[in-house]
């Protein structure tokens, strides 16, 4: 039987953080599926597709790795998948409340679902999608939270946005 595991998120952008726990999720499971919530109460800077297409080129060369869509609820989701394992990368106590909340309310939901919480790699423990948009929206160098053509996508995002007077 596969060992098949949900990493869920927004990835609004996917930074290097993100790959990190790609890769060592594929340490432990034979199969990952990269779930990108379309969650519209979340304001996204990136689109749908926009933040698709480049988890899909971030891991073009992995193995075992597939990049889908869903809406709604995630224990929905893992049901028609087959699946019960979601991963959680976790940086800091701060981001604990928030997951802790979560993984009760997917057991209130389906008491079969388990979540594995995974530590970033020091280099990324501080690392967050937002802290990536903010910088990148400041004129910082970001090439070393994410992949280059996500740096040049932002930034693109970016550009598009002020020229329309339009905050994210």
């Amino acid at each position: 039987m596969k060992r098949v595991i949900v990493y869920p998120g927004s990835f609004d952008p996917v930074t290097y953080g993100h790959l990190d726990i790609i890769k060592r999720a594929l340490k432990i499971c034979d199969q990952l599926i990269i779930a990108v919530s379309s969650n519209p109460t979340k304001k996204s800077l990136l689109s749908l597709r926009e933040r698709i297409l480049l988890l899909k080129e971030t891991i073009k060369e992995m193995k075992d790795v597939r990049v889908e869509e869903f809406d709604g609820l995630l224990v929905d989701f893992l049901k028609r998948k087959g699946v019960r394992i979601i991963i959680r990368g976790l940086r800091a106590v701060s981001d604990f409340e928030y997951e802790f909340q979560m993984v009760l309310a997917n057991r209130k939901l389906d008491e079969k679902t388990e979540t594995i919480f995974m530590m970033p790699t020091e280099a990324y423990f501080y690392l967050s999608s937002s802290l990536v948009k903010e910088l990148a929206g400041l004129g910082a160098d970001i090439s070393r939270y994410v992949p280059k053509f996500v740096e040049e996508k932002l930034k693109e995002k970016i550009s598009h946005a002020k020229s329309q007077k339009k905050t994210f």
